[in-house]
């Protein structure tokens, strides 16, 4: 604010001025304390001593990536937000993301100290990613599939007994071309919490399409052993596959959110289901 009076300020006032400023953000920086309310909660950490916790590199790294950078992730705000949420109440955890892109940063750091694996299709992608993201841990998967086949599988695959709900397994199951049988053991081998279907490509007849991912991830829900449920989120529903599959193997009865082209299920372990559920999966 401009000094029309032209009155110079008093060194007294000068001391005033600087002390209670210096009190104010005293404060404040003692409340956040109290409260628990510091920046490292917005990434899901939970650090045992708030006074000495250090930021995650991959936050440093986000911070920098989308403070520097005109690229934004493809996900609206109000889709990033419903995925967040969970992360924040159950963070840290074990994520998988089905793709590999400009919002990968974002989600590895919403999930410091957790598990996230991406998978991805093309590897020349995944090599220029990493280029730039060396601590991101992403894997490269061969879908058995093609979008052009998706209604012919939707009819069929109730005619193999591998693909029936009771048989709940993906790793070497090669007669269920649903199954995505060639991911990392890691992947196989750890229940997740949430689970990220943004990918392969399902826009053009040649790509893979989203089928085997949405079938591979209820799968993956389904044969949860720890308590609670599995979050899975599905992105693009706006499309005619993803919501058809969606509705086969994820449930609308399971559906929490709907948010812009995103869909949030909570999908319980098979050990939680009826018998008269059990039948196929939905």
């Amino acid at each position: 604010m401009k000094n029309y009076h032209n009155t110079p300020i008093l060194p007294e006032r000068k001391l005033l001025i600087l002390l209670s400023l210096t009190a104010v953000i005293a404060g404040t920086l003692l409340l956040l304390t109290f409260t628990n309310t510091t920046t490292s909660r917005l990434f899901c950490t939970r650090p045992d001593n708030p006074f000495h916790s250090k930021p995650d590199p991959t936050q440093l790294r986000s911070i920098l990536h989308y403070a520097t950078s005109r690229i934004v992730p493809q996900q609206s705000f109000s889709e990033i937000t419903v995925s967040f949420d969970v992360l924040r109440s159950i963070g840290p955890c074990n994520f998988l993301v089905f793709g590999l892109g400009h919002d990968s940063l974002m989600w590895a750091s919403f999930n410091a100290n957790g598990k996230t694996v991406f998978l991805e299709e093309d590897p020349t992608w995944v090599q220029t990613v990493l280029k730039d993201a060396p601590e991101l841990n992403a894997a490269v998967v061969k879908y058995r599939t093609k979008l052009s086949e998706a209604d012919e599988l939707m009819r069929t695959y109730r005619s193999e007994p591998e693909c029936a709900p009771a048989k709940s397994y993906i790793k070497g199951n090669d007669k269920c071309r649903l199954a995505l049988t060639s991911l990392p053991d890691e992947v196989y081998e750890t229940e997740w919490d949430m689970i990220m279907v943004d990918a392969p490509r399902g826009y053009f007849a040649e790509a893979p399409g989203r089928m085997a991912a949405i079938y591979s991830a209820t799968v993956m829900a389904r044969n949860r052993k720890k308590s609670g449920v599995t979050h899975v989120f599905l992105h693009d529903v706006n499309r005619k596959v993803e919501k058809a599959y969606a509705n086969e193997f994820l449930c609308q009865k399971y559906r929490k959110h709907s948010v812009g082209r995103l869909w949030h299920f909570e999908i319980p372990p098979a050990s939680n289901t009826t018998v008269n559920d059990g039948a196929w999966f939905c």
